[in-house]
């Protein structure tokens, strides 16, 4: 009986609702039906995008097309403006959020020196002194040669850093006791007899031009940071640092796709590494402002162009965010810090 009772009276509403827009004098289309909800917070002024590392690398060039994105497609009302953080290995990006605590209009994207920085120089930071926001994809590491040279397998060029002597071939990579450096004693560990003078740049972008000018042997860079170089007949990928070969089959150049580049396990070379590529604020801020930020890169992940640009830079496009995030940033420090201290990149207490 009860049940029957709320049916009639759902009948009657439509006509009930009526009668009180006669009865009051209003506009019935006002009445009835509920308007979009508001959303429960949004930046009021401009956000500044903090990038912890130099121009022209892939946490620069990621940054820059993620501004590109939400303007031209409107997704934000105000303007993200990218600001460069590069001192200290990234350390001036990161401590410039930590100071900027329970402030939403301060963003920044992260790659490994997350970890390593704090890590391997024991300046007063770690990711716990911010909030997770996003992990936005995953960011592979490719081992590459200038194309003049005769290396056409990962294994003969160490075959050819072995059979020259310890220290006579120099790899270049961004920063000192960060990934790229971490990833070359990797490869000193895995291949006995293989030793490299490590020289340190700013950024990826520094680091292919050096490349290309042969100024250095190799790389690992990522994907994106060479591609253009790889494109143009530059530079030659030997192994990509994963126990199995990039998905996108698309050509690059004439002749190869990321599919075609040998994973470094098939080449016998058994290192592999995956950096994150993931968005963090300030400690203190609210849910509302998070969820916004969440659902801000959600949408920029559906949009052609950055679809686009995962396929480009061979990128592994997994998202997370939340309690999921945060576990994974928990689990990434501590892979790091064993990496770290098997190469003795740790900072002294």
């Amino acid at each position: 009986m009860r049940e029957q009772t709320n049916l009639s009276r759902a009948a009657r509403a439509p006509a009930l609702r009526r009668w009180l827009c006669l009865t009051a004098g209003v506009a019935c289309a006002a009445i009835g039906a509920a308007g979009p909800a508001a959303a429960a917070w949004e930046p009021t002024k401009p956000v500044e995008f903090v990038v912890p590392a130099g121009t022209g690398g892939g946490a620069d060039q990621m940054a820059r097309l993620l501004q590109g994105i939400i303007t031209k497609n409107n997704l934000m009302k105000q303007p993200l403006i990218v600001v460069n953080k590069s001192g200290g290995a990234g350390a001036e990006g990161f401590l410039a959020v930590k100071e900027a605590k329970g402030d939403p209009y301060k963003i920044i994207i992260t790659l490994s020196n997350l970890f390593t920085t704090p890590l391997a120089t024991g300046v007063p930071f770690n990711w716990k002194d911010l909030t997770p926001v996003a992990m936005l994809a995953l960011d592979q590491f490719v081992l590459w040669v200038n194309a003049e040279t005769p290396y056409k397998t990962a294994k003969e060029y160490l075959d050819a850093v072995k059979a020259a002597g310890p220290s006579k071939f120099k790899m270049g990579g961004t920063g000192s006791k960060q990934e790229d450096q971490i990833i070359t004693v990797a490869i000193e560990k895995a291949v006995p007899g293989v030793k490299f003078i490590y020289i340190p740049f700013k950024g990826g972008g520094d680091v292919a031009v050096q490349l290309v000018g042969k100024h250095i042997d190799s790389t690992v860079n990522n994907p994106i940071e060479a591609v253009a170089q790889w494109r143009a007949g530059q530079l030659r990928p030997l192994c990509v640092f994963d126990d199995e070969r990039m998905p996108y089959t698309a050509k690059v150049t004439a002749t190869m796709s990321w599919n075609d580049i040998h994973s470094c396990k098939e080449a016998g070379v058994g290192v592999d590494y995956l950096m994150l590529r993931g968005i963090f604020m300030p400690a203190g801020v609210t849910k509302d402002q998070v969820d916004f930020y969440v659902e801000l890169f959600k949408k920029v992940r559906e949009t052609p162009d950055w679809k686009k640009f995962m396929e480009d830079g061979a990128f592994n496009p997994t998202f997370m965010s939340g309690p999921e995030f945060t576990k994974w940033v928990e689990k990434a420090e501590a892979t790091h810090r064993d990496l770290m201290k098997e190469a003795g990149f740790l900072a002294k207490p």
